[in-house]
């Protein structure tokens, strides 16, 4: 089984480079370049990670190359990879698009001897350097445990329902790690309130038009729906103006992942009731440090999660919430 640690032993690590190792690249007088691929450039997730990592570089003295596609595509990624392989950096770090998908165009870059790192998202099962199957060769997966974060969506939206109706889960496609373990973690804590059902997921294509025609389609379905869940924030912005629009507001609540600042009047006006927000800084200042504490000569581990924060009405005005809302 991989080996989870916290966010504040992954700090200790990030602390242990930088006290042990921070004086090696000033010795043989290399400059590391450490390349960050995110899912999508346009995304605030994606933008408040790449200020985690540049943080974690500016403290190495490593250059960070940031570079990536418009939308969160394997086929719109996978060139952009190969661009990035052509530069010949120290270091990968990379949200894949898709879980099968990247497994060939990353070993590319393995096979170059350019060490990869996932962050957010993963290659194969997650499970790295275990000496079995074709995806275990990055090095450590940095992200939020999203079976986790789906378990923490489901409590969240039980409580808003006084554990009793009908809800459903509005998701991108399969094949997305992130996403998948979402809905997979949302399923399995939904066992434990017997008088809620929970209907059949609804993939919109990470169109948020179609989430709301869904959303209005299973309310036609279905008088007593009283939740959804959007595994990713289009999806649960799209549910959510499908709540408003089949009338549904107040009744019908809406648990939406990731918090971009437009979260917080969601959270107000009420569009959204909660929200689960992930710590995207840490991820890229953790895949940073881990990228440079290889580079260095030493050992990292091969998981790193890090954490959550439930946002809604009661808090959101909080300084101590409030921080975790994503840069854009």
């Amino acid at each position: 089984m991989k080996k989870i640690i916290t966010a504040l032993a992954a700090l200790a690590v990030g602390v242990s480079v930088l006290a042990g190792a921070g004086s090696a690249q000033a010795q043989d007088g290399k400059k590391f370049t450490i390349a960050l691929i995110p899912g999508l450039t346009t995304d605030a997730f994606y933008i408040t990670m790449r200020k985690g990592a540049e943080a974690a570089a500016k403290a190495v003295g490593a250059e960070l190359v940031f570079q990536g596609a418009p939308d969160f595509n394997p086929v719109l990624q996978v060139p952009v990879l190969d661009a990035v392989i052509a530069r010949k950096p120290d270091a990968i770090l990379i949200a894949p698009t898709d879980k099968t998908q990247l497994v060939q165009p990353l070993k590319k870059a393995a096979e170059a001897g350019i060490p990869v790192i996932t962050v957010d998202t993963f290659i194969g099962d997650g499970v790295y350097q275990t000496g079995k199957g074709d995806a275990d060769f990055p090095l450590s997966y940095i992200a939020s445990d999203n079976v986790l974060g789906g378990r923490m969506a489901a409590r969240a939206l039980a409580k808003a329902v006084g554990e009793k109706g009908k809800v459903y889960v509005s998701n991108v496609k399969p094949g997305i790690s992130t996403t998948d373990q979402r809905e997979q973690g949302f399923k399995e804590e939904m066992k434990n309130y017997p008088n809620i059902t929970v209907l059949e997921t609804q993939f919109n294509d990470n169109d948020a038009n179609k989430a709301a025609s869904q959303l209005q389609s299973v309310v036609a379905r279905n008088s007593d729906l009283v939740g959804v869940f959007g595994a990713n924030l289009f999806s649960a912005l799209g549910a959510a103006n499908g709540v408003q629009q089949a009338g549904q507001s107040g009744k019908v609540k809406v648990v939406a992942f990731d918090a971009p600042t437009s979260i917080v009047d969601n959270i107000k006006n009420g569009l959204v009731d909660i929200a689960i927000a992930q710590h995207p800084a840490e991820i890229g200042y953790y895949g940073v440090m881990s990228a440079y504490a290889h580079l260095t000569g030493q050992s990292i581990p091969t998981a790193i999660g890090t954490g959550f924060t439930v946002m809604d009405k009661s808090n959101i005005d909080n300084p101590d919430i409030a921080k975790f809302v994503y840069s854009d």
